[in-house]
């Protein structure tokens, strides 16, 4: 089924061909359409769904879990404060190992309040225990959000998945898609199941208080199921190839690579715009590659760390900041290639609050980092500083 529309519709007919049984969600810009789309696929009879209203995100989370708990495919939608408000129940779910899936429409936190696209949201929420995927197209996020729920049922994993993809620039932008048809999603994606669920024919208790002599196994466990997801991942990828006809990677998504002295490292729309600077830096003489990251949690660790034996320069690109340290995906890169690369590694924290990012920008620096005329290893390219700033680059203290 041939489909142009936004990507939050999108991912509703996703949501209806995986046969969610349940959907709970807070509306919160720009999420919002993806449960307006579901409720109306419901309201007319395409959906066979339960949609449970709430009156908060944490609320949202809370009903997800009680649904996944009895036994049934779960599914909801947030964005930014909405996932932050999710937090503590986050930990929940993925502690508790209930397969479910939730989209998270990539939004920059405040203050100041912004409703534009970053990924520090998601990024915030990375040691919560929950899978994360991160798409680039309308295409990918409608496969993707199917997939994750066989990723997240698979009893090598039973762990949440999170699917992110960038605010406006995919959320509210048309692309054409091709939606597969019932019976192929049915034949990739069974019934759901799950190693455990309340049943009143045979009560029992789930996490209740776990003491000091068992609860590092637990975490052990949750550890173990994100080091078996990078299999299921790749497996999941291959399947749905086979019966769907499509493939989008597996952990990383490479572009130019194989020749490449240099490499660009992204992860979302903004990997997109890198694989246009990549191209164009190859017709100025430079043999520059992309890396995609698709999947943050678990982290291509092997993947990275072999794609950068024998590169020159790695450029990351990261659309978050973890203060006091540098880009979240830049120290994942870093910590990955410690001791197995000698490239030199930059930094580029760009894009936050939604601020545009050409490929232009993106061939430029990459390129003055190929030259070596980069100072520091963490560097701003977007940034732009004036009077109004309390606190320079260089640390100097500026009158108001």
């Amino acid at each position: 089924m041939k489909l142009v529309d936004i990507a939050n519709h999108v991912v509703a007919h996703a949501v209806r061909l995986a046969r969610v049984d349940v959907v709970s969600a807070y509306p919160i810009t720009p999420q919002t359409q993806v449960i307006e789309e579901i409720s109306r696929l419901i309201d007319e009879g395409l959906m066979d769904c339960e949609y449970i209203p709430v009156e908060s995100e944490h609320s949202a989370m809370a009903a997800l879990i009680g649904a996944a708990a009895t036994g049934v495919r779960a599914f909801s939608a947030t964005s930014a404060h909405g996932l932050a408000y999710m937090h503590e129940l986050l930990h929940w779910a993925a502690g508790i190992r209930l397969p479910m899936v939730m989209v998270n429409v990539n939004r920059a936190m405040g203050p100041g309040w912004n409703i534009w696209c970053d990924h520090q949201d998601s990024i915030a929420q990375r040691d919560t225990g929950w899978v994360q995927l991160y798409c680039a197209s309308h295409q990918e996020i409608a496969d993707t959000v199917i997939q994750a729920f066989r990723i997240s049922e698979d009893p090598r994993v039973i762990l949440p998945v999170m699917v992110n993809y960038d605010a406006f620039f995919l959320s509210h932008s048309y692309m054409q898609v091709d939606l597969p048809e019932q019976e192929d999603v049915d034949r990739f994606l069974p019934p759901f199941r799950t190693s455990w669920k309340l049943d009143l024919e045979h009560p029992l208790t789930h996490g209740s208080v776990i003491y000091p002599d068992d609860y590092e196994e637990v975490r052990f466990s949750m550890q173990q199921a994100q080091d078996n997801a990078r299999e299921v991942i790749r497996v999941a990828a291959e399947e749905y190839r086979e019966i769907i006809g499509r493939y989008h990677g597996d952990l990383l998504d490479r572009h130019l690579v194989n020749d490449a002295d240099h490499l660009i490292v992204a992860m979302g729309s903004i990997a997109s715009e890198s694989r246009v600077a990549v191209d164009q830096l190859r017709e100025k003489g430079y043999p520059v590659g992309l890396a995609r990251v698709r999947s943050f949690r678990p982290f291509p660790v092997e993947e990275i760390a072999a794609l950068l034996k024998g590169k020159k320069t790695v450029v990351v690109l990261d659309k978050d900041v973890s203060f006091g340290i540098g880009g979240a995906l830049y120290t994942e890169v870093k910590s990955s290639a410690y001791g197995k690369s000698q490239a030199q590694i930059y930094n580029f924290i760009t894009g936050l609050g939604g601020r545009d990012v050409t490929y232009k920008v993106i061939a430029k620096a990459t390129e003055e980092a190929i030259k070596g005329k980069l100072r520091k290893p963490i560097n701003w390219p977007t940034l732009r500083l004036n009077e109004h700033h309390l606190i320079s680059v260089e640390g100097m203290v500026k009158k108001r």
